[in-house]
């Protein structure tokens, strides 16, 4: 098989996160419930795993991080924890669902809520965003890379206007964390929300939401926590703010193990060879008849050398072939496995003009290799003759 869906989850881990999975699974017990040695050691390893990703962002204390099951339930903190009724929000049309089904809902009930158009290669102008921004605009909430184009967009830009109008920044880096540098310092990052199983070759069902010192959220889920038994309410500090329940450690464990392996090899070295990967397979691509590719491209038409940032994804379709019936041939024919339909991200197929047809998706990892394009590229000239 070959398997070009990793923006919707990496299938190929670090040998070392089963490992540490498998070993959290005997060996160690519930974090914050007691002072037994294995709930100490599944203590440990959880602060350890907030350690890694408070260097991974430059996040100035570990307890600002706090651990969720993927990033739409860190998402859904963000957005329900911070905005009222009373506010304005202004988003972008590049959102997943994640963001916009909730701020939807808010909508409904009363908020405010402005959406900032791309253009048909699905850019955005910063400028449009600080245009939107009115005098009871509480946040600016979108995504640093799209799930659909691969665009990165201008975050250090957007949260300078942020910043210079006393507004929150709150940033979805599902198909970036791991994959291109985030500093949430540097960005003026009020809160991050990321998961832990698509670039940050983690396993399912881990991910994490950073919120800011100083900034103020409300819990999406109360319950147990270890702590302060007897008050009747959620304790304010964080993470056990944020941290209901009982935490999936062997989860958090397989994905400590996937940042050591991204440390240790280097973010921009894992990062070129994914951007080599999306450049070889853009051009062979582009040469095809009867192909459209969506997004931004730019970056590899001024030479060899790459500068700028862009997800390791290419969406596509051919002539008036349904996307649905691309994807199956592949998968079928071929056993090159790839995603079809909307990706969750409506509005952004509505900037593309694709929102009937929907797209195909590629999207690489580094353990791609350029021998997988070269026999994809190859179907796709069978499928076309």
């Amino acid at each position: 098989m070959i398997y070009f869906d990793n923006a919707a989850t990496t299938i190929n881990k670090p040998d070392p996160v089963a490992t540490a999975m498998t070993n959290a699974l005997t060996n160690i017990g519930n974090s914050g419930r007691g002072v037994n040695s294995a709930s100490l050691s599944a203590s440990r390893v959880i602060y350890e795993v907030r350690t890694k990703l408070s260097r991974l962002f430059n996040v100035p204390k570990p307890e600002q991080i706090a651990f969720t099951q993927n990033a739409t339930e860190a998402l859904n903190t963000a957005i329900y924890g911070t905005i009222t009724s009373k506010d304005h929000v202004i988003t972008t049309a590049a959102e997943h669902n994640s963001v916009l089904r909730p701020l939807y809902n808010l909508l409904n009930k009363g908020t405010g809520l402005t959406i900032i158009p791309c253009d048909e290669s699905g850019r955005l102008n910063p400028h449009d965003i600080e245009a939107a921004i009115l005098p009871e605009t509480k946040a600016i909430i979108m995504c640093h890379g799209s799930n659909l184009t691969g665009n990165v967009f201008d975050i250090k830009a957007i949260g300078e206007i942020a910043r210079s109008h006393d507004i929150l920044f709150i940033v979805d880096a599902s198909q970036t964390a791991g994959i291109i540098p985030i500093d949430v310092q540097a960005a003026n990052i009020d809160i991050l929300c990321f998961t832990g199983h698509k670039g940050l070759l983690g396993p399912q069902g881990t991910g994490g939401i950073y919120v800011k010192e100083g900034v103020s959220i409300s819990p999406l889920k109360q319950g147990g926590t270890g702590i302060m038994t007897y008050s009747k309410t959620q304790p304010e500090i964080m993470p056990t703010l944020l941290e209901a329940g009982t935490l999936n450690g062997p989860g958090i464990a397989g994905l400590g193990a996937a940042l050591d392996f991204i440390e240790e090899a280097g973010i921009s070295n894992l990062y070129q060879t994914e951007l080599q990967l999306t450049k070889y397979c853009y051009e062979a691509l582009n040469k095809l008849e009867g192909i459209k590719v969506y997004g931004d491209f730019s970056m590899f038409k001024s030479g060899s050398e790459v500068s700028a940032y862009r997800c390791p994804i290419i969406s596509f379709n051919l002539a008036d072939i349904s996307a649905s019936s691309l994807g199956d041939i592949l998968a079928n024919e071929f056993d090159i496995q790839t995603r079809t339909g909307g990706h969750c991200a409506p509005l952004m197929h509505e900037s593309l003009g694709t929102k009937e047809k929907g797209s195909v998706r590629l999207s690489f990892s580094h353990y791609n290799t350029f021998e997988e394009i070269d026999c994809f590229i190859s179907a796709m000239k069978s499928i076309i003759a």
